[in-house]
């Protein structure tokens, strides 16, 4: 068993920490601050070839695997999440449906120009009554003279309002007789269809003022009689059930990755301010209290990365991942939690403070309990997954 990284993935952490620590860390404070979109470092690292990482290069992408991807992002996620989460969505949910399900012609269609970042992918699936419970969708597409007829709303949807946004997979009852009877969710036929930004009846409503993720795009979005050509569903027929349920497990591993790459970044803070600051004739590090608080941040993250990162080598190896990238995300999730208090603890009042990038790390750790799957629906999957 060989825990050492090849020297590709070592260049890929490289060159991503670089770019993080270089261009995102001295402006992430005022984009947070302002709410303001990273569209230079989204270009920046489109250029860099990092918004199609795991896509084959024949169709623009970086050519590199899931565990290079995972990496990625964890370098991004331990300067700035904002950045993390607009990578991970249009990497993870927005182009990997096209990707994984799309026909040829979609593929050469759109993955050019979302691995070379020159627009970003949405992925519309939670609805008002259709979060956890994910299959309860209401969104409806009618099929008359060769168009979907799109009518419904999404929620909590990333990356679908910028300037550069270029469409949205969305979830979508297709059957005749669907929604007809209570209970019937799991005999509804479910499909997904690729919306372009642009389209008439397609709309996307305001910004929400979040807690977290201030620099990136979250919004609802409004379908009313939205017309897409029957060409824009997204594999066969139906089939959209077992679709984003596979896609809500790739997920998972970049959202974990974030986990894992926001813990880190708010120990390496801790750690740092703890040797500065002084109390009692001394730094505060050298007290067993403040040890104690670093050591396990520094033992949790370091146990929950080798978890990320085998979950992303059993993708890779085309084996079954859905355990452990459910593992690894209500782990990271938790622990970026934690790191996030024990970082601002440390700091003390300076903690609470918005000039302390630490203040940052806590208002946005919390949702990593809660997207792509809550706490509670990742145990429900361990669980079943362990044949409980």
């Amino acid at each position: 068993m060989d825990f050492d990284l090849s020297d590709d993935h070592q260049l890929i952490r490289r060159t991503v920490r670089e770019f993080a620590e270089g261009e995102i860390a001295p402006v992430a404070e005022e984009l947070d601050r302002t709410k303001s979109f990273p569209y230079e470092i989204v270009g920046q690292l489109g250029r860099l070839n990092m918004m199609g990482i795991p896509f084959p290069q024949e169709y623009g992408g970086g050519g590199g695997d899931t565990l290079a991807y995972a990496l990625a992002v964890e370098e991004l996620a331990r300067v700035d999440s904002s950045v993390a989460i607009t990578v991970c969505a249009h990497t993870s949910l927005g182009t990997q449906p096209v990707y994984l399900f799309g026909s040829e012609e979609q593929k050469r269609e759109w993955l050019p120009r979302l691995c070379a970042g020159e627009c970003l992918g949405a992925f519309g699936l939670t609805e008002p009554e259709a979060g956890s419970d994910a299959a309860n969708t209401h969104t409806r597409a009618r099929l008359e003279d060769g168009e979907w007829v799109i009518n419904g709303t999404k929620q909590f949807i990333t990356n679908a309002g910028t300037d550069i946004s270029g469409m949205v997979c969305i979830t979508a009852l297709t059957g005749a007789g669907d929604g007809a009877a209570a209970g019937a969710r799991t005999d509804r036929e479910i499909s997904n269809l690729i919306v372009p930004n642009g389209t008439p009846g397609y709309e996307q409503g305001e910004a929400y003022r979040k807690m977290g993720w201030n620099a990136s795009d979250t919004r609802p979005l409004t379908f009313s009689d939205c017309r897409v050509p029957e060409g824009n569903l997204l594999g066969p027929r139906g089939a959209g059930f077992r679709q984003f349920m596979r896609v809500l497990d790739i997920g998972r591993i970049g959202v974990a990755a974030m986990g894992v790459g926001l813990a880190q970044g708010a120990l390496e803070m801790a750690l740092r301010y703890a040797k500065e600051r002084r109390a009692f004739g001394q730094a505060i590090a050298s007290f067993q209290a403040i040890q104690t608080k670093l050591a396990d941040m520094s033992t949790e993250i370091a146990a929950a990365r080798l978890l990320v990162y085998k979950a992303a080598r059993e993708k890779d190896a085309q084996r079954n991942f859905t355990l452990t990238a459910a593992q690894a995300k209500l782990k990271t999730g938790r622990l970026a939690v934690r790191c996030a208090e024990e970082a601002v603890q440390i700091h003390g009042g300076y903690g609470y403070i918005e000039e302390y990038p630490v203040c940052r790390f806590y208002r946005d750790a919390k949702i990593l309990t809660i997207g792509e799957g809550t706490d509670e629906v990742q145990q429900m999957v361990i669980a079943r997954a362990l044949g409980a």
